[in-house]
Order: C-alpha cells, then sequence, then structure tokens
C-alpha cells in the first residue's frame, strides 16, 4: 500500500476522527495504528511493533525539542511563583491614567510574554485585571485581548514553545531545516500580523461590533464577575520578585538561544552570523539557551531571596507537569508523521505524483489549507495537533520547496492558530477567560465576529498569494481587505 492512494488513510482517518470526537490524542493513536497495520500486511503484533519503533525513533531524533519544552515550562513556573508579574501589574496600577492606556498597556504585556501561550493567558489576566477594572473595562474585552496576543503572538515569535514545536513537525527527510522553515513563514502567516493589527485599531478608535458592541453597552459600566469567580482567593505568591525579575529571564532566554544558534552554526569556529544560522542545529541552539536562562533565574533568584531554594525547585516538577499535554501531543504528531514518511507509506511519492502537475489546483492550495487548519482547530481546540497532522500533508502535496511552499506552511499556522482563537474547547481560549474572570462562553460569544472578520480578510490573502505565486502580493492584498474592514467599523459602530 506504499506510494498508492491508501497511503492517505491514516492522516484522512486521523483528521476525521479529530473533528468527529474533538479528542486529539486518540484520533492521532488510531491514525498510526492504521498507517502500521496498513505497511504490516493487518499483522496486529508486527503494526505495533513498527508504530512503538517510529516513536522511538522520532523522540530519539527530537529529544531536544522535548529538553527545552520542559525547561521552558521550569523557567515559566519560576517567573509565575517569583512575583514579579504582580510588581508589573502593581506599577501599572500607579501609572495608568485612563482606559485606552490600560488596554494599550495589556496588550504590551501580552506582547513581551511570548515564549508560551498558557503563561501568556494567566499572567497577563492576573496582572491586568486589577487594572482594567479600575477603568470598567469589560471582562469580555480583556479576555479578547489576551487571547489576541496570547497564540498570534507567539507563532511569530522565533523564540517561544511554538517555534520548537513547528519546527519539529516537518517528516524526516525535508529539504530544510525546520527552524528556517518557521523563520520563513512568519511574514505570510497573515492572521498573526492581522489580528494584531485589527486589536491596536479596536482599541485606538474605542470601536466595538456585533456581539462585544452589545455586550458592552450592557456592562461597560459595572465590572461582571461571574458567580464561579466571585469566592475565588487571590493568588498566593511566594516571592518577592520586581518588575526587573520578569525582564531580565526574558531577555537572557531570548540572547541565550540566539547565542546558542549562533553557537551549534559555528559562530567561533569563524563563520560569519548569516552563515552561522544558516547552518545552525536550531533545537540544540534552543537547549543551550533555555538552560542558560533557567541557571540565570537560579541565581538571579535564589541569592538575594527572590525564591527561596525549596520554593524554585518546585517549579521543576510545576513546569514539567504544565507542559505534559504538548510533549504527548508532539510524540504522536512525529509518529505519524514517520508512518506517512517514504521509509513506510510513502504518502509524499503518491500524492506528488498526482497533484504536481496540476497548476490549477496549486494555485488554490494556500487557501484550501487555511480552511482545513480553521475547521480542524476549531473542532479538536489545539493548534499544536493541527499543524503536527496538516504541515507533513503540505510537504507532500506540494513536492518542491519553493514560495508556494512557505505560504502554505504558513497558511496552516495561520489557521490553526485562528481556528484555536474561536474554539470553544481550545485550552487558550478557555485559559484566556480564566486569566480574565470572564463567563467562557461570553469569552467566546464576543470574539466569534473578530475572529471571523480577521480570517476572511486572511482568505482572500491567501487566494491572492497563491493565484500569483507570491506571498508579498497575498498580505497587500489582506492589508488592503482588513483596511476596508476597520473603516466599515470605524463609520458604522
Amino acid at each position: 500500500m506504499s506510494q498508492t492512494i491508501w497511503s492517505l488513510v491514516p492522516p484522512l482517518i486521523t483528521i476525521a476522527l479529530a473533528l468527529y470526537t474533538k479528542e486529539v490524542y486518540i484520533s492521532l493513536i488510531v491514525g498510526i495504528l492504521t498507517g502500521a497495520l496498513m505497511f504490516c500486511d493487518f499483522n496486529v503484533i508486527s503494526a505495533i511493533d513498527t508504530m512503538f519503533t517510529i516513536m522511538e525513533a522520532k523522540v530519539g531524533g527530537n529529544v531536544n525539542i522535548l529538553v527545552f519544552l520542559v525547561l521552558l515550562g521550569i523557567l515559566v513556573a519560576a517567573i509565575s511563583k517569583s512575583g514579579a508579574s504582580k510588581a508589573y501589574g502593581e506599577w501599572a496600577a500607579r501609572n495608568i491614567k485612563g482606559k485606552a492606556s490600560a488596554l494599550f498597556v495589556t496588550s504590551f504585556l501580552g506582547m513581551l510574554i511570548f515564549i508560551d501561550d498558557y503563561f501568556n493567558c494567566l499572567t497577563v489576566g492576573t496582572v491586568m485585571r486589577p487594572v482594567t477594572d479600575k477603568f470598567k473595562v469589560t471582562r469580555a474585552k480583556l479576555a479578547y485581548i489576551i487571547d489576541a496576543t496570547a497564540a498570534p503572538i507567539c507563532i511569530i515569535a522565533p523564540v517561544s514553545s511554538w517555534a520548537a514545536a513547528v519546527s519539529s513537525s516537518l517528516p524526516e527527510g525535508s529539504k530544510i531545516d525546520g527552524f528556517q522553515l518557521f523563520l520563513q513563514t512568519i511574514p505570510y502567516n497573515y492572521y498573526a500580523w492581522f489580528t494584531l493589527a485589527f486589536l491596536m485599531f479596536l482599541i485606538w478608535s474605542g470601536k466595538d461590533f456585533a456581539t462585544m458592541a452589545a455586550y458592552e453597552k450592557k456592562y461597560g459600566t459595572e465590572v461582571l464577575v461571574p458567580a464561579e469567580y466571585q469566592s475565588e482567593e487571590a493568588e498566593t505568591i511566594t516571592g518577592n520578585g520586581k518588575i526587573i525579575d520578569l525582564v531580565l529571564p526574558l531577555a537572557i532566554l531570548i540572547a541565550g538561544c540566539v547565542f546558542g544558534m549562533l553557537y551549534t552554526g559555528g559562530i567561533l569556529e569563524g563563520a560569519g552570523v548569516a552563515q552561522a544560522f544558516a547552518d545552525c542545529n536550531s533545537s540544540k541552539g534552543l537547549v543551550i539557551g533555555s538552560f542558560m536562562a533557567l541557571a540565570f533565574t537560579f541565581f538571579l533568584y535564589v541569592p538575594r531571596g527572590v525564591l527561596q531554594f525549596n520554593n524554585f525547585c518546585e517549579c521543576f516538577s510545576i513546569g514539567f507537569k504544565a507542559m505534559t499535554p504538548a510533549l504527548f501531543i508532539l510524540c504522536l504528531a512525529w509518529s505519524l508523521s514517520g508512518i506517512c514518511g517514504g521509509d513506510y507509506l510513502n504518502i509524499g511519492g503518491y500524492v506528488s505524483k498526482v497533484v504536481g502537475d496540476n497548476a490549477t489546483l496549486g494555485m488554490f492550495l494556500p487557501a484550501m489549507f487555511f480552511l482545513v487548519a480553521i475547521g480542524l482547530a476549531f473542532a479538536t481546540g489545539t493548534s499544536w495537533g493541527t499543524f503536527g497532522i496538516l504541515i507533513p500533508i503540505v510537504l507532500a502535496v506540494i513536492g518542491d520547496y519553493n514560495e508556494i511552499t512557505v505560504v502554505t506552511i504558513a497558511a496552516v499556522l495561520a489557521g490553526a492558530v485562528g481556528g484555536d482563537h474561536v474554539s470553544p474547547i481550545s485550552d487558550t481560549t478557555i485559559l484566556a477567560s480564566a486569566g480574565a474572570q470572564c463567563n467562557h462562553l461570553d469569552h467566546v460569544a464576543t470574539q466569534i465576529p473578530y475572529v471571523l472578520v480577521v480570517s476572511a480578510c486572511c482568505l482572500l490573502a491567501y487566494i491572492v498569494a497563491g493565484v500569483t505565486a507570491s506571498g508579498m502580493t497575498g498580505l497587500f492584498a489582506g492589508l488592503g481587505a482588513l483596511a476596508c474592514a476597520m473603516a466599515v467599523v470605524y463609520k458604522k459602530a
């Protein structure tokens, strides 16, 4: 069944099952096992052996990514415990003088915390909620700002857990390094950029529409605290951190990861910066950088008494637990990619043969994958699972590496974030509601129209990008559509 139409069955089963059950873990497992059964002529024992052989190889080959995510989780837990975020909130409360300023500062903090969406949602909500309450910002508006500056920021940040996940989603034998591909997708991730632009417009103009406008009109003069949060105890801060204790670890993380990549690329052996980045081992560079940041944070916190030694050590288990779902999804996604790869079912060989000469189909691939990614992410509630499933399929469909490949991968990432953004079962959406202490269904309902407007502009952009074979042309077309949408909102809202 290798390199035949039957090779499409495992990913299609995975997608269909994920859409139907909304459970990404079991869907991936069933897809992997189906592929292994097909490869082994339905010998069950051999199929199980094959499945775990692939998983062993994939996990072993990507161990640096897993270590990076764990180290990042520990770092996030330490910063959260330190009280540095609380210090930022207290500073903001003293210096912010108006509603618009409160919204802009909230957005800025969301953009600053780009290393992980979980950390972003909970930190921004906890820190800024007292400030936004002071200026009668509705909890739904706060939840939208948190959500709009979580995943959309992480998916265009080179140093983040999301960059690591995307980089590791490429199947074995790909013609480009995963991190290099991620960097190339950043300009063409229209959903992320358009969401941020639309958010800034809404804050600047003070305009709202659809469900959010109705909610603002009803609750804009009071602070509505849902019943489930009214008895919630205040967060216990074990440290006495200052703003510098938030900024320095993030700065060292970025600098450390950049240095790690340059180091693995041979910068100390005389290679130029551009060449070092081109030749770098990105996963090892991220591990080096995150370890340097964690070690720095330890010596920043413990000797100064910001965190006690035992409290800092508690962050190891907390950080690991927080990253466990992400680690499991990645391991399963890698395994599905492996069973569909050239050594097994070789989906790429079949699909590229079928569509390689079909120029008409090729023109609409970015838009098609954008829509598929939105639907899958909406149904499953996971961005990581979505691009873990779809990125190998994109590379198999397109075959050759060119600009359309980059744009189509970017479309998958954009659609995954867009679908996740509006999904009521998305962990990021749920955490945004929790961080803002907003009724979850109110948060989902109020941000759906905003997501639909941005997604429509993105769809047009990807159609134009595919037809013209130019990502930049698509970008300008999408920006034009977004500007028209902003004008309509400004005039009628």
